[in-house]
């Protein structure tokens, strides 16, 4: 596991404000110029100023079925329930009906995610109280079971796509930091989960190049296969992490969130071996995809680097292709990970990808 010790609490805080760039807005900048202790009390400034930037334009209600006895008709009637309540002498119809209800799945893991921040002890009471002024709103809203949340189901629309940020912070917090106690009871964990960081290292570094180096094309293109034939229906997808393209230059970049960023036999550090094996496939097939036109395709394995003190620095000339190895150090300053991540894309351009 990688402790929030070993990365500075507020790089967290820049990395998400480029994995969503609502973050950047005026009504966040506040939190930007605060300093925390950990990530709970991000996490819990963060939610708490996006609900209150929600409830200003409304809680998301959708349309909930009911049925229930009225005296007066709405929706459509239930024939056989109508008759049983004449005989029993009750002067109400039987009736079926829609209505607009807040208490829905969205607002469901707002209410948890909120709930759980609440009750953890590293909550400070400033963050509690702002956060506690925010539930009070959710009182028509139930609790849901956190792991029984299928987050790939939840689909985003124009009328509740103010809600993807906040929910993205959610499945981060619950689906990284969840712990269930010996007696059933949740909890949160005093650090994120390698996978869950390994997913925000890359959606970060992949929104940065969008946003710093418009003039570069980012992607996340999938790499064809370089068959001799036709029969390829079995092989795995070749899905790039990000793939950068300038003029005739490709560099494709596969980041990686370890807790070590080298793998140890007798005594002796080595790149991990499958990462090596991975980036220099997609590297060989995506060159012979582009045929006999001008074009250069290079590979880098870019690791955070958080606990360890060696710094990978290296570029290896491989049957024609430059594959470099690099870490970020995401213990420093913001402007010197941003540092590390320009020089990349001025050296794309410059065509000096060593």
């Amino acid at each position: 596991m990688i402790k929030e010790k070993t990365i500075y609490i507020k790089n967290i805080y820049y990395m998400l404000s480029y994995a969503f760039t609502i973050l950047r807005q005026s009504n966040f900048k506040d939190i930007e110029k605060e300093v925390f202790d950990n990530i709970h009390n991000l996490f819990s400034a963060i939610l708490a100023k996006g609900i209150g930037h929600q409830l200003k334009q409304g809680l998301n209600r959708e349309y909930r079925n009911y049925q229930d006895d009225l005296s007066v008709l709405r929706g459509k009637i239930l024939i056989r329930d109508s008759v049983k309540n004449q005989f029993c002498k009750k002067r109400q119809l039987a009736c079926n009906f829609d209505e607009l209800s807040e208490n829905n799945l969205l607002n469901q893991i707002l209410k948890m995610t909120g709930r759980l921040l609440l009750n953890h002890p590293n909550v400070a009471h400033e963050y509690k109280d702002d956060l506690k002024k925010k539930m009070l709103f959710f009182s028509n809203v139930d609790l849901v079971d956190p792991t029984t949340v299928k987050w790939s189901s939840i689909r985003f629309q124009r009328n509740n796509q103010s809600y993807r940020m906040l929910i993205s912070i959610c499945q981060l917090i619950i689906e990284g930091m969840l712990l269930t106690t010996e007696h059933g009871i949740y909890k949160l964990a005093s650090f994120i989960n390698d996978q869950c960081m390994s997913r925000l290292f890359q959606k970060f570094v992949y929104e940065f190049y969008i946003k710093e180096y418009p003039e570069i094309k980012t992607s996340a293109s999938q790499i064809p296969w370089a068959l001799d034939d036709s029969f390829g229906s079995l092989l795995p997808i070749m899905q790039s992490d990000i793939m950068l393209t300038w003029a005739n230059s490709v560099l494709i970049i596969d980041t990686k969130f370890y807790s070590r960023t080298t793998q140890t036999r007798y005594d002796s550090h080595t790149i991990h071996s499958s990462n090596l094996y991975q980036i220099f496939t997609y590297v060989k097939n995506m060159d012979l995809s582009l045929g006999n036109k001008p074009h250069e395709v290079s590979g880098m394995l870019l690791y955070a680097q958080t606990d360890e003190s060696m710094q990978l620095d290296h570029t290896f000339r491989m049957s024609g292709n430059k594959i470099s190895v690099k870490t970020l150090d995401l213990n420093r300053d913001f402007i010197d990970i941003a540092a590390q991540l320009n020089a990349i894309g001025d050296n794309l351009k410059n065509n000096r990808l060593n």
